[in-house]
């Protein structure tokens, strides 16, 4: 079942949002060569329990993993993209860490990922990460009242085909509101014209990532961390937004990362 928010939900919405960009920019500045991972972790519990909020991620047992699992943020280095299980690695030169956070403050939940370099950057990370931010810039500018879901999804896909990614559909985006999952599933790619209607109320987060060279993907030991079937470098990113009678509106931006769909540096046409 699909609920339409009011104007005021979708303020409330925003509020969790906002902490949760907040907190997400806070974790990226402190991502440095020679910190522990769990000190990122220990960083988003402190703020959480500051701000009176509540995790969505702690307790969470899902069918696939291996539940509960008993951190508030996920954490992904190089070839894990999603739900990687926070433990003691010290981050090192060139890592590529994807950070992915969902919080509820006052019933309304916001989930919000985005991924950094640590250290000195490779051309082919910092692309790469590109071409997830550029994807959701992409689907986040169709995602307006009258369109389809198909055309968020489309937008996904056509951007992962101008990097030249490829595109796995068995995890993307999903509705959310007084949960973290709710309906409806937003593919990472689609036909333009299908699906859902889009209508104002309608909240959803949009999250592309990308393996470098597969779409197919397995899980650790830890029964959580999913990485890239190949051992390619991934990456992620992620915004909830809210369909409105004014277009779309993004809840999580970043203190910093205001900037518009058409202000992004548009996709390269081929990959190199």
């Amino acid at each position: 079942m699909i609920e339409l928010k009011s104007q005021r939900e979708i303020e409330r919405m925003s509020v969790t949002g906002q902490f949760v960009g907040q907190v997400l920019a806070e974790l990226g500045d402190l991502a440095a060569v020679g910190v522990d991972l769990m000190d990122l972790e220990h960083h988003a519990r402190r703020r959480i329990k500051e701000r009176g909020a509540e995790s969505c991620y702690w307790d969470y047992t899902p069918s696939f993993g291996n539940g509960p699992f008993r951190n508030v943020v996920c954490l992904s280095v190089n070839d894990a993209v999603l739900h990687g299980l926070p433990h003691s690695y010290k981050l090192r030169d060139g890592d590529l860490l994807s950070m992915d956070m969902a919080v509820g403050i006052d019933g309304w939940v916001a989930d919000s990922a985005y991924s950094v370099i640590v250290g000195t950057p490779a051309e082919e990370d910092r692309r790469l990460i590109e071409s997830t931010e550029v994807a959701l810039e992409a689907a986040i500018k169709v995602a307006q009242p009258g369109n389809r879901l198909g055309d968020v999804s489309a937008a996904i896909g056509a951007v992962a085909a101008d990097y030249g990614y490829p595109v796995n559909l068995e995890f993307g985006g999903h509705g959310l509101g007084r949960t973290m999952h709710e309906d409806p599933h937003v593919p990472n790619d689609g036909r333009g014209g299908r699906g859902l209607k889009l209508r104002p109320g309608l909240t959803i987060a949009i999250e592309p990532w990308f393996a470098r060279s597969t779409d197919k993907i397995v899980f650790d030991p830890d029964g959580w961390t999913i990485r890239s079937a190949d051992g390619s470098r991934t990456a992620h990113s992620e915004h909830t937004v809210a369909i409105t009678e004014d277009g779309p509106l993004v809840l999580t931006r970043r203190p910093g990362h205001e900037e518009e769909p058409e202000d992004r540096e548009k996709a390269p046409t081929a990959a190199h």
